[in-house]
């Protein structure tokens, strides 16, 4: 199936953002704030329907169950991280001496990075600058970074550059965070720039883990980063449901619960 132009993923998110924020939109609204004919309006909100993320009505649409936006890093944070802790040093110890890791940007995987001090020659290549920054004084960690666009407000580097830079590498493991996890159809993310790097990292590794807390489960964002055929292991707390735990099961992924 071809995949939308990154255009009008964009337009289709700022749709999403504009319904959150007013409850409902207009057809007119829409095709006069994107200059764009009511029939691709249409076509956009047919698709973002089935998506289940709106209600069409008759000359617009309305919001349905809330949408998953994105927090900046200072939010994220705060937010379950007692969980993240714990999450963070159980991933980590599936990292050994001499690997090669990529870690995408995120609070959780910031966790598993602060667990990285006292492993050797690990090399890691993120682009996250927290990341970077928090490991940058441990004797056995590389670090590289990709170059990119920077995202202020979550301090990570993403676009063609820094998906063009990742390419040259092959890693052992790739660890990513989540803002959705659908037992039915993968992982997800607001962020159209963040997916398509988080895709990239999937590519270039061995073994994907995703490390996300249980609230993640049960609720899809704006963009897929990946299949849960893509992952081999999700690393979460113990409040994720048993019946979330035995379709992911079926799917042979394994389930590390702390």
């Amino acid at each position: 199936m071809t995949k939308a132009p990154r255009n009008t993923l964009s337009r289709r998110a700022k749709i999403l953002e504009l319904l959150q924020e007013k409850g409902e939109i207009s057809v007119l609204e829409i095709s006069s704030n994107h200059n764009i004919s009511d029939v691709s309006v249409r076509n956009d909100l047919a698709h973002l329907e089935q998506k289940g993320l709106l209600i069409r009505t008759r000359g617009g649409a309305i919001k349905t169950q809330p949408v998953n936006f994105d927090l900046n890093l200072n939010q994220r944070l705060k937010t379950n991280y007692k969980e993240k802790q714990r999450i963070g040093r159980r991933a980590a110890s599936y990292i050994k001496d001499n690997d090669t890791i990529v870690m995408d940007n995120g609070s959780t995987t910031l966790e598993v990075a602060r667990n990285l001090e006292g492993l050797k020659n690990i090399k890691l290549i993120t682009n996250s600058l927290p990341i970077a920054d928090l490991v940058a004084d441990f004797a056995g960690v590389n670090v590289i970074i990709p170059g990119g666009e920077l995202r202020s407000e979550m301090r990570s580097l993403v676009g063609s550059m820094a998906e063009k830079s990742l390419s040259n590498y092959h890693c052992d493991i790739a660890f990513l965070g989540a803002d959705g996890v659908d037992v039915s159809s993968g992982i997800y993310t607001p962020q159209i720039e963040e997916a398509a790097l988080s895709q990239k990292m999937i590519e270039i590794a061995n073994r994907v883990i995703v490390v996300c807390d249980s609230t993640k489960f049960g609720r899809k964002s704006f963009v897929k980063i990946g299949e849960l055929k893509d992952i081999d292991v999700i690393i979460t707390d113990n409040r994720v449901k048993e019946k979330d735990i035995e379709k992911l099961l079926e799917k042979d992924i394994t389930i590390d619960i702390v």
